[in-house]
């Protein structure tokens, strides 16, 4: 699609009110999903999708921006109706304390409160003492199989047992399905630690390659969601789409069309 082909599709500009959800937690959008897009034209599909709460890759705020620069994306998303709720997938894995610092100074200058990380085990201390300087939330992300460092949540968990509360999990559905593990016992395993979740649907629960629009997949929706509310996750399920990448906004929207059916279906 050509950029007036996009907008000519996006309609109406007005950003309906997100639904009325009888949950602790709320549906946003990674904007990984909408990476081959401007920030402008990704601003645009989010309000599409009915949801202010948007979690932002670097495609949409560079790292190497300016402050200004920085400045003037936060604005963007915020003067739209957007609440930044976290930024990343963030890579700090090198050793490294102008590393680490500067991808907080970022995180700050963006207005993010928490971060969404790839790290390494042994980094985790270093990381937590920014954590704790700069008052933001940090959560590893698991990559499934491929990953040498932490493939699902489990991985993660025993080197958390002595960090700060802020310092937790970011568990992505699709790639903690994919090691082979229950994701709804891995919830329930994992407890607070989980700060923020990454939500997809696959066909097949061991083939990366088989990810679909959520509600046409082998992923449990019904007990993920029932799980969350159960042990009282307030934080964000945040849809990371990361196929039909050239034109993503339909099936984002049956996407959420069928989140939103379910949590309709869970309200007392």
């Amino acid at each position: 699609m050509n950029r007036r082909e996009f907008l000519a599709g996006v309609g109406s500009l007005a950003l309906p009110l997100p639904l009325a959800q009888p949950r602790s937690f709320e549906l946003g959008v990674a904007s990984y999903s909408l990476r081959k897009l401007s920030r402008t034209d990704a601003i645009l599909a989010i309000r599409e999708l009915g949801t202010p709460y948007v979690n932002i890759k670097s495609f949409h705020l560079p790292y190497e921006a300016s402050a200004e620069e920085r400045a003037a994306g936060r604005a963007e998303f915020e003067d739209a109706g957007l609440r930044i709720v976290g930024g990343g997938t963030i890579y700090l894995e090198k050793e490294n304390d102008d590393h680490v610092r500067f991808h907080f100074d970022y995180a700050k200058a963006c207005g993010m409160p928490l971060m969404v990380i790839g790290t390494t085990a042994a980094n985790l201390p270093r990381i937590e003492r920014f954590v704790k300087d700069y008052d933001i939330r940090v959560a590893v992300h698991n990559h499934g199989p491929e990953d040498a460092h932490f493939p699902g949540p489990q991985d993660v968990l025993p080197h958390l047992r002595n960090l700060d509360a802020r310092v937790g999990l970011c568990v992505d559905v699709g790639h903690t399905a994919r090691t082979g593990i229950d994701v709804v016992e891995c919830l329930a395993e994992s407890g607070d630690r989980v700060l923020d979740l990454h939500m997809k649907d696959l066909r097949d629960l061991k083939v990366k390659q088989s990810q679909c629009i959520v509600g046409d997949g082998a992923m449990p929706i019904k007990g993920i969601f029932e799980q969350l509310t159960k042990m009282s996750y307030t934080g964000y399920v945040n849809l990371e789409y990361e196929i039909d990448v050239d034109n993503p906004l339909p099936g984002m929207k049956k996407s959420f069309a069928h989140m939103r059916r379910v949590l309709a279906r869970l309200a007392p």
